[in-house]
């Protein structure tokens, strides 16, 4: 099944998301009191609701609260966003993605050094390590 998903949030769903990622489970309180500038309690509810049924979010009732947790791991939904970013803003060419990614970050000898490796190991076909 392909997931459309990814980069279709705005700014504050990525916030949301961030936060539930953070903190594990949230409930409509915990999301209005961690937001920057937030919204009115009643649209932070609507937003959860709204990535619920986009399905990043599931919920349990817990007394008269909801808790929401991800759907997915966060490791599993950061690679089908930039799975996504790679796609759409990059046409699917790794070698622009990554070009993009190295020229933007300050990377550290070890940082380089563990890149150099694993683009030998794929060179190798073994990519695995």
């Amino acid at each position: 099944m392909k997931d459309d998903r990814a980069v279709k949030l705005s700014r504050r769903e990525r916030q949301i998301m961030d936060i539930v990622y953070q903190r594990g489970s949230v409930s409509v309180a915990d999301v209005h009191k961690d937001l920057p500038d937030p919204p009115s309690y009643s649209a932070v509810r609507a937003l959860l609701r709204i990535l619920e049924e986009k399905g990043y979010l599931t919920h349990r009732k817990s007394g008269r609260r909801y808790i929401y947790r991800p759907t997915q791991p966060r490791h599993l939904a950061g690679r089908s966003a930039l799975k996504q970013i790679f796609q759409t803003f990059f046409d699917k060419s790794i070698e622009k993605t990554v070009m993009a990614l190295v020229s933007d970050a300050d990377l550290s000898d070890e940082e380089l050094d563990r890149l150099s490796q694993l683009i030998e190991q794929a060179k190798k076909g073994d990519a695995s390590s």
